[in-house]
């Protein structure tokens, strides 16, 4: 079976064809172009941008009907977990050093590295884990929605994939 991405290309990989982004997103396509906007404002992000020796640090930058945008940081070693985000729709972009993510689909195991400018769109149900693998801190800009409010860790062995509970979002997490 063929997607629209699978024949065409990653839409976001082409910004120059995305819409211009309203005062409200509400569409992928706008919300993907709300995370570039914003990536693209370094002043407005990169004073607030702090780094924990013991967890990912995380900040709300914004908030809108419907959604939510954090900024996360990551030192070395750190990383999300295999989780979903339960009902929320995302879009994860890398504003400064490597993310390294491994998603589980139907078909396998997908892993890929996301540099400065690389955004990741996903759906319910997009079963994940991103970690920084690098020596470097990394930072990275979430947008969700609805708003994060719950994700579900998985735990995966070679034969399958479960979800082991659902949890409350108490932090932004990727």
């Amino acid at each position: 079976m063929y997607s629209d991405v699978s024949i065409a290309g990653d839409p976001l990989a082409l910004p120059h064809l995305l819409p211009p982004v309203p005062q409200h997103p509400r569409t992928v396509a706008e919300f993907a172009g709300l995370a570039r906007s914003i990536a693209a404002d370094r002043a407005r992000w990169a004073p607030r941008v702090r780094y924990d020796a013991t967890t990912r640090w995380y900040a709300r930058l914004q908030t809108g009907p419907g959604y939510e945008v954090w900024l996360l940081s990551w030192l070395p070693g750190q990383g999300s977990g295999l989780h979903d985000h339960g009902r929320s729709s995302g879009v994860l972009t890398v504003l400064e050093g490597t993310l390294h993510e491994r998603v589980l689909t139907p078909r396998g195991e997908i892993r890929r590295a996301l540099t400065p400018g690389h955004q990741r769109a996903f759906a319910p149900g997009y079963v994940h884990e991103v970690v920084n693998d690098s020596l470097e801190g990394t930072v990275s800009l979430h947008v969700y929605f609805p708003g994060l409010t719950e994700m579900t860790p998985h735990t995966c062995t070679p034969a399958r994939r479960t979800a082991t509970a659902t949890a409350t979002a108490t932090t932004a997490e990727s």
